[in-house]
C-alpha cells in the first residue's frame, strides 16, 4: 500500500511541485488548496504528469476548517496520513516598525501557528502507528535574517525552534520532524510578497521598498521549485534522513556567510543590498607597486 502524504498549499509553487514529484514516485498525496481554482491547478499538473492526487480544501489560516479539513484526511487516509508537508505560507514584506500588528499576527499565524496546529491533528494516529514523518517548510530567512523581510524571518525562525523541539519531544515514538529551507525559488510567493510592502507615503524605507519591488521581478532567474519537492522526497524516503536540508546555492552560501563573517559587515552588506545604506562614494585607491624587471622570451 502507498504511503499517504498530505501537502499544504498545494496550489501552486513548491507545494505543487512536492505534489506531482511524491506522486510520480508512488506516494498517495493529498494537496490542501484554499479555493477551487487551486484544485483546478492541481488537477491540470497532475494530468500533465501523468499522475492522480487528491484535494482537501483547507484555509490553514482558520483553526476550525482546518480541524474539519483534517478529519476529512483521517477518512481519506484510513485514520491519518504517514507524513505531513507543512508548506503553507507566504511572505510579509516591510520593516519591522511598519508592519501594524494585524498583519504580523497573520504572518505568525499562517507561518508558525498553523504547521503546529496541523502536526498536533496528525500526531495521534502517527504516534499510535509507531511511525510517521513531519517536514516543515522554513527558509534559509528561519537561518539568516534580511532587513524589510523582518516578520517573514521570524515566523521561520520561530518554525525552525518549534520543529527543533517538536523533534526531540516524538522521537521516541519513531516520527521524524525534517526542516527544508530553501533559499529564492521561481514561484509566485515574491509577486505576493511585492504586494504585502507598505504604502510609500509615510516611511523611512521608501527606497529599500523601490529596490525590493525591482528584486521581486527577476524570480523568473531563480531555481525551478522542483528541486525543493525533490529534497522533500529524500527526506520522505531517508530511513535515516538529516534533520535539515538546505536548499539552493544562496541558501548554503548566505547561510555560510551569516555564519563565519563578522556580523556588523553582514548587516552593512544586506543593508546595501536591501537599498537601505550605500556604499562609499570613492574608495580608497591601492598604493602603487614598485615596477619589476621581467624578460621577454
Amino acid at each position: 500500500m502507498a504511503k499517504s502524504v498530505v501537502v499544504t498549499g498545494a496550489n501552486g509553487g513548491i507545494g505543487l511541485a512536492t505534489v506531482v514529484e511524491l506522486a510520480r514516485h508512488g506516494y498517495d498525496v493529498i494537496g490542501t488548496v484554499r479555493s477551487a481554482e487551486g484544485a483546478d491547478a492541481v488537477a491540470a499538473a497532475s494530468a500533465e504528469a501523468g499522475v492522480t492526487a487528491r484535494v482537501v480544501f483547507c484555509d490553514v489560516a482558520d483553526p476550525a476548517g482546518t480541524e474539519t479539513a483534517f478529519a476529512e484526511v483521517a477518512e481519506l487516509t484510513g485514520g491519518g496520513p504517514w507524513a505531513l508537508v507543512n508548506n503553507a505560507g507566504y511572505v510579509q514584506a516591510g520593516a519591522v516598525e511598519d508592519v501594524p500588528d494585524e498583519q504580523a499576527r497573520r504572518q505568525l499565524e499562517v507561518n508558525t501557528l498553523a504547521p503546529v496546529r496541523i502536526a498536533r491533528l496528525v500526531l495521534p494516529a502517527m504516534r499510535a502507528r509507531g511511525d510517521g514523518r513531519i517536514v516543515n517548510v522554513s527558509s534559509v530567512a528561519g537561518r539568516v535574517t534580511a532587513p524589510l523581510m523582518g516578520w517573514y524571518c521570524a515566523s521561520k525562525h520561530a518554525l525552525e525552534a518549534l520543529s527543533d523541539a517538536l523533534r526531540m519531544e516524538v522521537a521516541a515514538f519513531g516520527i521524524k520532524v525534517i526542516l527544508i529551507e530553501p533559499g529564492g525559488m521561481n514561484t509566485a510567493i515574491w509577486a505576493d510578497g511585492r504586494d504585502t510592502l507598505p504604502v510609500r507615503d509615510d516611511t523611512a524605507y521608501a527606497a529599500g521598498y523601490d529596490r525590493a519591488e525591482a528584486v521581486s521581478k527577476q524570480s523568473r532567474w531563480f531555481p525551478d521549485p522542483v528541486w525543493v519537492a525533490r529534497a522533500i522526497r529524500l527526506a520522505l524516503a531517508n530511513p535515516l534522513p538529516m534533520t535539515r536540508y538546505l536548499v539552493g546555492v544562496d541558501a548554503v552560501t548566505g547561510t555560510v556567510a551569516d555564519t563565519v563573517v563578522p556580523t556588523p559587515l553582514t548587516d552593512y552588506v544586506k543593508a546595501v543590498s536591501a537599498g537601505l545604506r550605500r556604499l562609499p562614494v570613492s574608495l580608497p585607491s591601492l598604493p602603487s607597486l614598485p615596477s619589476l624587471p621581467f624578460r621577454r622570451s
